[in-house]
C-alpha cells in the first residue's frame, strides 16, 4: 500500500516520472507543473467555498420561497374571506363596507 501511494505521488508531483518528463526543457517542465498546481489550488478553493456557502444559499432560498407562499396565502384569503382579517384584528363588522 505504501508503494502504491509513493508511486501515485511521484506520477503526479515528480516531473521526472510524470508525463511531463517528455518536455525536454526542465524550466518549461517546472512551469507546467507550477501552473497545474496553481489551477488545482484555485479549483479546490472554489469548490470548498461553494460547498460551505451552499447551506446558506439553501436557507436563503427557503426563506424567500416561504415569504412568497405567505404572500400568496394572504392575498388568497383576502380575496375569498376578507372578513377573516377584520375578525382577526378584533374588529366587529358593523355592516358598513367601502
Amino acid at each position: 500500500m505504501r508503494q502504491l501511494i509513493v508511486n501515485g505521488w511521484d506520477f503526479i508531483f515528480n516531473s521526472d516520472v510524470s508525463p511531463l518528463r517528455h518536455i525536454p526543457d526542465v524550466a518549461t517542465r517546472h512551469y507546467a507543473l507550477q501552473m497545474l498546481g496553481f489551477m488545482w489550488a484555485v479549483c479546490s478553493a472554489i469548490a470548498i467555498g461553494s460547498y460551505t456557502v451552499f447551506a446558506a444559499s439553501i436557507l436563503g432560498h427557503a426563506v424567500l420561497i416561504a415569504a412568497a407562499a405567505v404572500t400568496v396565502a394572504t392575498y388568497t384569503a383576502a380575496a375569498k374571506k376578507p372578513h377573516f382579517f377584520m375578525n382577526a384584528l378584533g374588529r366587529r363588522d358593523n355592516g358598513e363596507h367601502d
